[in-house]
């Protein structure tokens, strides 16, 4: 029986673009794909991410930041990168068949009205839902 593939999505304080990463990979893959997100430098998860990722339908709630170490030691088919920080800041995975990066700007530093900083990050998710579907069909092959 094949095993699913393993992913760990990587952002500096898994708030926002790395969670919404997972939660997003996880309903694309639909159980084929195991999905963690962590930071280098956790913090919150970010209501509008939360938010966001709601009207997909994708629920958040239970998630919480976690650091990198958390994961050290742990082999994954693919260790993602969604930021040049986390790029640059996390160590670098012995278990990672493969370390992919692709940047996706940061939701999080809108400012502005909660309808503003929700744009900024329905943005995101949406540039991020289309790079993570082709992610997805590459690693079901």
């Amino acid at each position: 029986m094949r095993r699913n593939k393993r992913v760990l999505i990587l952002c500096t304080a898994n708030s926002a673009r790395s969670q919404m990463g997972e939660g997003l990979l996880r309903a694309i893959g639909g159980g084929r794909i195991e999905v963690e997100s962590a930071g280098a430098r956790p913090t919150r998860v970010r209501e509008e991410a939360t938010a966001v990722m709601q009207e997909l339908g994708i629920d958040l709630g239970g998630h919480r930041s976690k650091s990198v170490d958390e994961f050290a030691g742990q082999e994954f088919d693919v260790v993602l990168t969604v930021c040049d920080n986390a790029r640059d800041a996390c160590p670098v995975f012995a278990g990672a068949k493969r370390v992919v990066h692709r940047a996706f700007a940061d939701p999080a530093g809108q400012e502005g009205s909660w309808e503003e900083r929700l744009a900024a990050f329905r943005v995101v998710r949406d540039e991020m839902a289309g790079y993570l579907r082709e992610l997805a069909r590459e690693l079901e092959q």
